[in-house]
C-alpha cells in the first residue's frame, strides 16, 4: 500500500517568486467542527515545507484546513496593504478520503487574490 502524504507550496503571484517564511497552520477538523492544531511550518527558500505536513500513518481521512497568515507575508515582503488588508488570513478547508494518496495543496497569492487546486 502506498504512504499517503500531504504537502503544500506558497507562490507570490505578484512577484513571480517563492513565498519565503510564511507561517502555515495545519488544522484537524473533528465531526462536531471543533478543530485540533496538528502542525505549524514556516515555508522554506522554495516556498514549500520541509518534508510532508502528515505522511504515513499519521495522515488519516477526514477534514483538514491549512490557515495561511498571507497578511504578515505579505508586509514583510514590502507589499502595500490597506488597512485592514484585503487578504490576511486565507483558510483552505479540505478532504482526505484515501489516506493512501498523496494530496498537495498549493496557495498561489497576491495582496488582492488567491487561488488553490489539489495539485500532485
Amino acid at each position: 500500500m502506498a504512504e499517503g502524504r500531504l504537502t503544500t507550496h506558497v507562490l507570490d503571484t505578484a512577484t513571480g517568486r517563492p513565498a519565503v517564511g510564511l507561517r502555515i497552520e495545519l488544522w484537524a477538523i473533528r465531526l462536531d467542527g471543533a478543530r485540533d492544531l496538528v502542525r505549524e511550518a514556516i515555508t522554506n527558500d522554495d516556498g514549500r515545507i520541509d518534508g510532508a505536513l502528515l505522511a504515513g500513518s499519521a495522515l488519516s481521512s477526514g477534514i483538514y484546513e491549512l490557515v495561511f497568515h498571507a497578511g504578515d507575508y505579505l508586509r514583510a515582503v514590502g507589499h502595500s496593504l490597506a488597512d485592514p488588508a484585503f487578504l490576511d488570513i486565507v483558510p483552505i478547508r479540505f478532504g482526505i478520503a484515501d489516506a493512501s494518496a498523496h494530496y498537495h495543496v498549493p496557495l498561489l497569492i497576491s495582496p488582492y487574490g488567491y487561488s488553490t487546486y489539489r495539485g500532485s
